[in-house]
Order: C-alpha cells, then sequence, then structure tokens
C-alpha cells in the first residue's frame, strides 16, 4: 500500500467533532475515541460520497490487501434500517459479474459511546474501479454511438435478468447508478468493460402474489427516470426496471435528460428524430418506456431475444450478402429495361417475380451471417475455454508438484513439523489397529499437496470462480487430509510392506472421491456447486480406476501412498500432479458442458 494512502484514517463516526485526518496506526479516533480499526480489519480512508440513508467510505482490507468500499447507514429510523438490511441479505446471496461482491463477513455494526450509545450498521463491498455511465456521457454530448448503447443494453438486461429471476427489483436504475467496470478478467469474465449495477439501497424483494395483487409500498423514485406505478406508490414488477433503463440509454444515445423529451400532453418521450438509430433498437426502447405498465416488455429475457437480432444485423454480414446485392443490382437494371415496354401482363409477372427472388436472396444473407456469426462465435469461445482448461491444468499441477515437495519437507526435515506429525498420530490411535504404522507425517504430506493444488486453480481463476483462497484452502486441506485417513483405514494392513493390491484400488478411490470434492466444494464457483463437485470426483476416481484396469497403471504403483520416505518423492509427486490435471479438467467439463445443458433444461 503506497504512502499516500497510508498517510490518514478516516472516523465514521457521524457526531465526530474531526474525522479527518487520523495519524495512519491509530486504533482510536484521537476526537471521539471510536474504534478505526473495524472488525480489527477494514481501516477507513477516505469518503466517497453519500447515498440514500447511508455515508460511502473508501477502506483498506488488511487481510485481502485491497480497497474496498464501506456503506455506513447513518439515518437514525427504523424504516432506513430495515431498508439497509434488505440490501445487505440481498446482495450476499447475488453471485454475477455485474453485482459487487460483499464480503463474508461484510454485514456487520459497529457501537460508538460517544456522544452517545449508538450502532451503525455496516456493509462491506468490493470496490468498482471505472466510470459511471453519467460520468462516461460527459464524453459524448451529443449522444453515445449505438454500438455503445446496444452493448451496455445487453449487459444490463442480462443483470436484469438474474435479479429478476430471484424476485429482486432494483427500483433505481439511471445512469449514475451503472457503472462501467474498466479492464478485463472480472471475477473470472472476460468480456473487458462490463457494467456494473450498484447502489441497491432501494431493491425490493417481490412475491408472485404482489405482483398479482399490487398494493403500496415505500415511495423510491429518481426524477426523469422512475415510472408512474412507483411515483405513486403503488407495488412495482420487473417492468419497473426496464421503464428506468429504457430511459437511462435513451439520455445516452441523445444527450438530453428524459424530462426533456417528454410530451406535455402524453408524457411519451420524443427522441428518434434527434438521433439515427436501428429501427428495431427504437422500437425496443419505446416499448420500454411505456407509460402503461402492460405495454411494456414482459421479461428481461424477451429483451434480451429481441437484442440478440439487433446485434446481429449489421451490415455486410457475410459474402453472401454482397452476392445478393449484386443479383439484386441485375434485377434492377433488367427491371428498368421492362418498364419502358408497353406489354402489361409481363410487367405484373415480372414485378412479382422479382419480389419473389429480392425475399429469397434476402431470407438466405440473413440466415447465412447469422450462421456465420455463430459459428465464429462458437469457435472463439472453444479456442478460449480449451486455453483457460489448460492454463488451469497447468497451474494445478504446478501447485500439488510444489505442495507435495513442501509437505514432505515440511514433515521430516523440520522439528515442529516432525512434532506435528507426532500429534497426529495420536489422534489416529483408535482409528488403526497397529499404531506403529502411522507417523502422522503422511497425512501432512496429503493436506499440504491439497493446499498446493487448490492454490494452483485459484491463481488460474478458471471456471468463473470467485477466487476465495482462504476457503479453498481450509477445505483442501480437510479433504485431502481426510481422504489419506480414508485410504489408510480401507487398507487395515498390520504391516505395510504385506499391502495386497485390491485394498489399496478400494482406499484410492475413496481417497480421491473425498479429497476431490471438498475441494471442489471449497473453491467458490457461481452455482451447480454439486454439480461440479460430483463430476469431478467420479471423473478423476473413474479415470485412474481406468488407468489401472487398462494396465497402464499397476496396482502396486500407489504403495507410496502409505510410506513417508523422501525416497519415494518423485512418484508422489506424480501422483499428485496427475490428481490436480485430471481434477482440472473435469471441472472444465463440468462448467462448459454439463452446467451449460442444466441451465438450458430449466436448472438454474
Amino acid at each position: 500500500m503506497s504512502q499516500v494512502k497510508k498517510s490518514a484514517i478516516h472516523c465514521i463516526n457521524p457526531e465526530c467533532a474531526r474525522p479527518y485526518p487520523q495519524p495512519w496506526g491509530n486504533k482510536f479516533c484521537n476526537s471521539c475515541g471510536a474504534n478505526l480499526q473495524l472488525l480489527e480489519r477494514y481501516v477507513p480512508l477516505q469518503t466517497l460520497g453519500s447515498g440514500g440513508f447511508a455515508q460511502i467510505y473508501t477502506v483498506w482490507d488488511t487481510i485481502t490487501q485491497t480497497e474496498k468500499v464501506l456503506k455506513v447507514l447513518i439515518e437514525d429510523s427504523p424504516k432506513a434500517l430495515e431498508l439497509f438490511v434488505q440490501e445487505a441479505e440481498i446482495l450476499c446471496h447475488l453471485q454475477h459479474p455485474g453485482v459487487p461482491v460483499v464480503d463474508i463477513c461484510g454485514h456487520f455494526q459497529v457501537e460508538f459511546s460517544y456522544p452517545k450509545l449508538r450502532k451503525l450498521s455496516c456493509l462491506v463491498m468490493e470496490k468498482i474501479d471505472g466510470l459511471t455511465l453519467e460520468e462516461i456521457q460527459k464524453h459524448y454530448p451529443q449522444g453515445c454511438p449505438q454500438a455503445l448503447i446496444i452493448n451496455w443494453l445487453l449487459q444490463a438486461i442480462d443483470i436484469l435478468n438474474h435479479l429478476h429471476s430471484r424476485k429482486i427489483i432494483h427500483r433505481d436504475i439511471k445512469p449514475s447508478n451503472i457503472m462501467l467496470r474498466t479492464g478485463a478478467f472480472s471475477r473470472g469474465s472476460v468480456r473487458g468493460d462490463q457494467l456494473v449495477l450498484i447502489d441497491f439501497g432501494g431493491v425490493k424483494q417481490v412475491s408472485s402474489a404482489m405482483l398479482r395483487f399490487p398494493n403500496r409500498s415505500t415511495r423510491l423514485f429518481s426524477s426523469g427516470y422512475s415510472p408512474p406505478e412507483q411515483l405513486t406508490g403503488t407495488n412495482v414488477g420487473p417492468q419497473a426496471d426496464f421503464y428506468a433503463l429504457g430511459r437511462t440509454m435513451i439520455e445516452l444515445l441523445t444527450g438530453k435528460n428524459p424530462a426533456d423529451l417528454e410530451d406535455p400532453i402524453t408524457g411519451e418521450l420524443r427522441w428518434r428524430h434527434l438521433v439515427d438509430v436501428k429501427p428495431k433498437l427504437a422500437d425496443l426502447l419505446d416499448e420500454m418506456v411505456k407509460p402503461d405498465v402492460r405495454s411494456r416488455p414482459s421479461s428481461a429475457t424477451s429483451i434480451q431475444k429481441r437484442l440478440a437480432s439487433i446485434s446481429q444485423a449489421a451490415p455486410a454480414l457475410s459474402v453472401f450478402s454482397q452476392v445478393g446485392q449484386n443479383v439484386q443490382n441485375t434485377i434492377s437494371k433488367i427491371t428498368h429495361k421492362v418498364n419502358h415496354t408497353k406489354n402489361s401482363p409481363i410487367l405484373n409477372f415480372w414485378k412479382q417475380f422479382k419480389q419473389t427472388i429480392q425475399q429469397i436472396i434476402t431470407a438466405f444473407a440473413q440466415a447465412t451471417s447469422q450462421t456465420v456469426i455463430f459459428t465464429v462465435k462458437t469457435f472463439i469461445n472453444t479456442i478460449l475455454a480449451c486455453l483457460s482448461t489448460i492454463w488451469a491444468m497447468l497451474l494445478a499441477g504446478i501447485g500439488a508438484s510444489v505442495g507435495a515437495i513442501g509437505g514432505l519437507s515440511l514433515a521430516n526435515n523440520t522439528i515442529w513439523g516432525k512434532q506435528l506429525s507426532v500429534y497426529v498420530a495420536n489422534q489416529l490411535l483408535g482409528v488403526f489397529n497397529d499404531a506403529a504404522s502411522i507417523t502422522g507425517s503422511e497425512i501432512i504430506l496429503f493436506a499440504v499437496a491439497g493446499l498446493g493444488t487448490a492454490w494452483g486453480l485459484t491463481i488460474s481463476g478458471a471456471f468463473g470462480q470467485k477466487r476465495r483462497y482462504f476457503i479453498a484452502s481450509v477445505m483442501s486441506i480437510i479433504g485431502y487430509g481426510l481422504g489419506w485417513v480414508v485410504l489408510a483405514a480401507i487398507t487395515k494392513q498390520s504391516n505395510i510392506s504385506n499391502i495386497t493390491p485390491k485394498p489399496v484400488n478400494e482406499g484410492l478411490m475413496g481417497l480421491i472421491l473425498i479429497a476431490v470434492s471438498f475441494l471442489t466444494l471449497g473453491l467458490g464457483l457461481r452455482s451447480h456447486h454439486l454439480v461440479h463437485s460430483v463430476i469431478s470426483a467420479f471423473g478423476t476416481a473413474t479415470t485412474f480406476a481406468l488407468l489401472i484396469n487398462l494396465s497402464i497403471l499397476s496396482p502396486s504403483t500407489f504403495d507410496f501412498l502409505l510410506y513417508p520416505e523422501a525416497s519415494q518423492l518423485a512418484p508422489k509427486v506424480i501422483f499428485f500432479c496427475l490428481l490436480a490435471i485430471f481434477l482440472s479438467f473435469y471441472l472444465a467439463i463440468s462448467h462448459y458442458l454439463v452446467v451449460p445443458w442444466l441451465r438450458l433444461l430449466g436448472w438454474k
């Protein structure tokens, strides 16, 4: 962290007479005595402004060594507290690149004693580096390019589809509440500049019954963007977000505030004469901002389908479009000659023939161009998926190898490693028949190898994971440790040198199933956690079993798994490396093939 950032701390007590600057390193405010290190982790640096009933700060997370955003509720009213808690609970359960991530322990309360006893609710979330669309619009005083609007609208609708599928209405969409996250590779996403919807202070969770039987709700509106039903306090549905988003996009297209475009009689926006825009896009935006809720699109999915056709209908779509243009030019020349004839039956026949040919050419060109675009997109996505999988397999293999080497060195070559081995062995006395064969160093080797594998996969950032290093570390240590216990317990031999092949194979399958399952659950994948865990565990175990049955690997190959000697280092490194590579491969199968099909079948 730079010295500039370390120069001062900000006190978040609203009643503090001199909240800033406080010396870096202070644990308590020099003015009011308030605690400056929240949860002994978050250090407030400076204010970012205020929003609704809250004050916004930049904080330094001393654990992750990153800047984050702190939202502090300063309004002392039950309704404000209710909305704040609702925002925190909803954000904690949302998992989408277009929604700020809230820390696991990010919702908490801070107690102040000056000037009176008081508790403030706090919410810590990721800091989005970028500009709001309101700030970006200043660079386009005559209106933003149509291509940008289509891209932003596609991303915004994708976010709303995620929210609405969970019965969540944002209710405060406007240019200042949409940010553009600059820089690619955001939480596993490779979209480049990506929209993020912020300020969920007015978010509302609705039910199907509330939508069928509207009643009164808390009034929350932004002038120029909120729909009529929201202004009157009527219960709102997804169409309220469509209205606000439509007005936002029209403002970005024209460079004019929606209030300045309203017809004084009908209230509808008159804007199409100001910009050169695709008719289908203009029709969609006009529908989104209809005053009557029933005239707006019914769902985010329907808007996505229309946007998909709009975004694909670009000029010079393919070579076949150029061929079609040439054919149409030829037809025009023939038509010009036919028009100069006196024979009307021939003229009528030619007109009908010309219209039919033109329709066929148009349909053929559109179908061909869409097929080409789809094929190219599929090819590119496949290449990116393969590269991402290879990257994950490489880093996981390296991590597993380093972990195996480090675990063996730790267990055999350090004093406290040997002490830990003795302690572990004593804890396992009741599990095994022959306590003399258990040294405890084996389980340390497995735990550290699992830790290295988890860190390799997490560093890769593949498969849309959230990079939860701590949770991944804990789960991998537990999984690989329990896996070794299962391996050793299944063999049940009084003398390790007399191990027979069959029990080792059975124990090996148990080791793989448990180790891979736990590690996968700890990676922080965005959804379908059990599906990923089951497929990766059984896929990896099946692969090892197949290699043994095909005699590619000998059953005796895995005898070394129960030996702590350093002389067995090479086969152990190879085993854990293969385990990590197969795990990564089946995670890719699950992420890119299985889960998309499950979503297509309706399993969200």
